[in-house]
């Protein structure tokens, strides 16, 4: 499978480097890092690190950001795209185990859980009762057990990559993606992978703002159950 792996990275100077570097290592993925409007060296390390950069304007945010990968890999024609931070909380040595499924032909999107393994860090508790909650709320209307609904590190497939590419939720797009993409018919595996603390930066979701995304991802949701969802996309249609 040709392989590329899309890193968002906004002012991760401090990691960015390695992140690649991981990556790289496996000898079979390709690293894209979508530098999302950083005002340090994220760029630049990147691209010395031997990723490819993509330049945004302005930061865009996690959304944008994913979404200018998922167009990237869409029109470079990868079979398979993995979301990986910047940050360094996603092992790539574990990316194998996102692709099995695809390769199998069992899943349209991997995701790397938390949950279903033991705990590889400590996680705040504020993040494990969002995580509860999202789980609950995505399971039920998916009809679906999916316990790490805010996870980011994940692997799409063709046909999934061509319609995330058009369709990417832009705000916290990770738990209202699962759901777009369960309603268009989607197959989602998950499957249990190592996480670690982060290794730079600082998260933007703090207690406080753990609630404000809790309540704006469920309103986003239900919002979105009233609305129609977008055909799905095949490899066919792929530029």
């Amino acid at each position: 499978m040709k392989v590329l792996a899309i890193v968002p990275a906004f002012n991760e100077s401090d990691s960015v480097a390695a992140v690649v570097a991981e990556i790289l290592s496996l000898g079979f993925v390709d690293v894209l890092v979508v530098n999302d409007g950083s005002t340090d060296e994220t760029a630049a390390i990147a691209q010395g690190a031997g990723a490819r950069v993509v330049d945004l304007p302005f930061n865009l945010g996690i959304g944008g950001a994913v979404q200018a990968g998922y167009l990237y890999a869409m029109r470079k024609e990868y079979d398979v795209a993995v979301q990986v931070d910047g940050d360094g909380q996603h092992d790539a040595t574990e990316i194998p185990k996102l692709l099995e499924p695809l390769s199998k032909g069992e899943a349209d999107l991997v995701l790397g859980s938390r949950s279903l393994g033991p705990p590889s860090y400590r996680m705040p508790p504020s993040r494990r009762v969002g995580m509860r909650v999202f789980s609950a709320t995505v399971s039920m209307i998916t009809r679906q057990q999916l316990l790490d609904t805010t996870s980011g590190f994940r692997a799409a497939g063709k046909e999934a990559i061509a319609y995330l590419a058009e369709n990417y939720p832009r705000d916290y797009p990770e738990v209202e993606a699962l759901v777009l993409l369960r309603r268009a018919g989607f197959r989602i595996v998950e499957v249990s992978c190592r996480f670690r603390e982060r290794a730079g930066g600082q998260s933007s979701i703090t207690p406080l703002r753990s609630i404000y995304y809790v309540i704006k991802v469920h309103l986003a949701i239900i919002a979105g159950l009233f609305r129609s969802i977008p055909p799905r996309a095949t490899a066919s249609d792929s530029p």
